[in-house]
Order: C-alpha cells, then structure tokens, then sequence
C-alpha cells in the first residue's frame, strides 16, 4: 500500500510567512535533486497547462535559476531564484522574484526568500518550506494570485514524476551500468506471456508486474477503465543470467495497433543523454522514428524507431 502523503499549508500573517510542509515517496537523495535539477524542476515546477523553461540555471551559492512559466498559447511569464545557502541534501535558501527575460527585476510584484529544508521519514521524504515576505501586503498579494492553488498542483507533477521515476523502476535495475535487453508489446496479454517464457526457460519474473492502475497518470490524461487498469505497464522476466526481456500491453483502447513485426524492439540504455542522442541520430538515419527523443513523463529520456534495414529500436535514458 502507498505510504499516506502529508501536505499542509499554513498562512502565518502575523510572521509574513506562508509554511508547507509535504511528504514524497521516495528517498532524499532523489528529492533534492527534483528540486535542483533544471531538467527535472522543468519536468514539474509549472501548473497544468502551463510549463516550465529554464533558460540558465547555476545552482551554487550566489548563482541563479532563471526560467519562463509558458502558457498553452506559447505566453511567456519570466521569473528567477537567487540562491543564497546550500547545504547539500539537507537545506536550500533563495531569494524569487518575477523579471523579463534577461533577469531584469519586474518591481511590480513582491519578492520573498524561500528557505527548504529535507529530511527522512521513513521510507518517504519531507520537504519543510517556509516562504517569508517583507510586508503582509506582499503576502497577501500572492494569495489573491492563486499560490495555494497553482503550487498544490506543481506538488502533485512532482508526486506524479517521483512515482514514474522511483518507483516503477527501483526494484528493477540496480547500478548504472549500459544494458541491452528486448522489449515486446502485446493487445493485452503481457501477463500471460511473461509467466510463459519464465516456465519455458526456468527463469523468473524480476520484481513486481506493474499495472497502469498502479501509476499515477498525468493531468489531462482520460480515466481509465477497470479493465485497463489491471493491465501491465510494466515488467520484466530474466530468462538466463544477463538474458532479460521487457514487456507492456499495449491495447487499441490507448491507440495502438500490435502486429507482428512492431511488437519487438531491442532497447538500450546508455550512460548518458549526450551518448543516447548520438545513438538515436546514428541509428535512426535513413530509417523511420516513432518517436523522436524527448523527455518523457515517467522521467526518462525516450526514443523509438525502425532502423534502415528493419530493425525495431528503443533508447532509454534514466537518470541515475
């Protein structure tokens, strides 16, 4: 069973300060990086439908995040984090405030100092945030704007990206290192066949089948049926040692057409994002791509393509 999240959000007016504090499940060093990674905090940081783009990010000491919330008509609103203390995996301060694209100040609107501590609650992870103001008008002001509503949701991404990223995988695959391994498709028996191909080579089935029902699904995806809730998303049968096959169902409720010949891809996993888009450019040349390489949902950076000579690929960048 999911450990229960925590979330409270408190406006203390007589300190100027607002206070949330909020569970994760997962470990610290994960979390931390979430919030200190431009990458991801792209990936999160942003209420549906807006998004996040950072244009330059030093997280040091005196360096600066610099990034646009952009609007579903492509509307940009510039703001910036001004870090002032780091304690590696424990605590973070920082100063925001909104500006144009250059990181110019917009006076218009309040600043406030962001101060996050974090730490280990068992399995889970709490993040402590007090946001403090320098007048109550200020505080108030970013109320009125919707800070409750709009950071809740930022959370949830959060929940949603921390859920794709750890959990799903954290059973599976142990170190770094390079892998290659086959990944099928099926309409909507992958349960079935994996427990075949485990009796078959007196192999077994590597952590748990995970169901769609199982995975927090993104905003704006439509709900799913009961049906398609018990099927697999993921899972992974080790036939010999190092011989691993991977598997979902992919049913035409979600759109896809199995047949034979797009049902097997040999996926790779490379050591970095620089050396998974030199493969895909590489390999992908003169051939088909199903989908160009991109950051994904679950937290990966994704590929899949048929090579020139016929060949069905995947590439899968995790980060460590």
């Amino acid at each position: 069973m999911k450990p229960a999240i925590l979330m409270n959000f408190s406006v203390e007016k007589e300190k100027k300060q607002i206070h949330v504090e909020r569970s994760f499940d997962a470990p610290v060093t994960l979390v931390w990086k979430a919030w200190t990674t431009a990458e991801i905090l792209d990936k999160w940081w942003a209420p549906q439908p807006y998004k996040v783009e950072t244009k330059k990010m030093e997280f040091k000491e005196g360096g600066r995040w610099l990034y646009a919330m952009v609007g579903p008509e492509g509307d940009k609103h510039w703001s910036f984090a001004d870090y002032i203390k780091i304690n590696p995996e424990d605590f973070f301060s920082c100063k925001d405030g909104f500006c144009d694209e250059n990181g110019n100040i917009n006076t218009s609107f309040p600043r406030s100092v962001w101060n996050l501590t974090f730490k280990a609650d068992g399995e889970q992870s709490v993040v402590d945030i007090v946001i403090q103001y320098d007048q109550l008008t200020d505080l108030e002001k970013i109320v009125e704007m919707g800070f409750k509503e709009g950071f809740t949701m930022g959370l949830e991404n959060l929940d949603h990206y921390l859920n794709t990223q750890f959990q799903l995988r954290k059973e599976y695959k142990k170190d770094a290192a390079r892998r290659a391994t086959f990944y099928l498709n099926f309409p909507g028996n992958t349960e079935e066949a994996l427990q075949f191909y485990a009796s078959v080579f007196n192999g077994k089935i590597i952590g748990e089948l995970k169901r769609f029902g199982d995975i927090e699904a993104p905003a704006g995806t439509p709900p799913m049926t009961d049906s398609m809730k018990k099927l697999i998303i993921h899972g992974q049968v080790e036939l010999w040692e190092g011989f691993i096959i991977m598997a979902t169902d992919a049913p035409e409720e979600m759109g896809f057409n199995v047949t034979s010949g797009n049902n097997m891809h040999i996926n790779i996993e490379p050591l970095s994002r620089e050396e998974a888009k030199r493969l895909f450019d590489a390999l992908s040349a003169g051939g088909k791509v199903e989908h160009p390489i991109g950051d994904m949902f679950w937290g990966a950076y994704y590929a899949s393509f048929t090579d020139r000579y016929g060949v069905n690929w995947m590439i899968h960048y995790q980060q460590k």
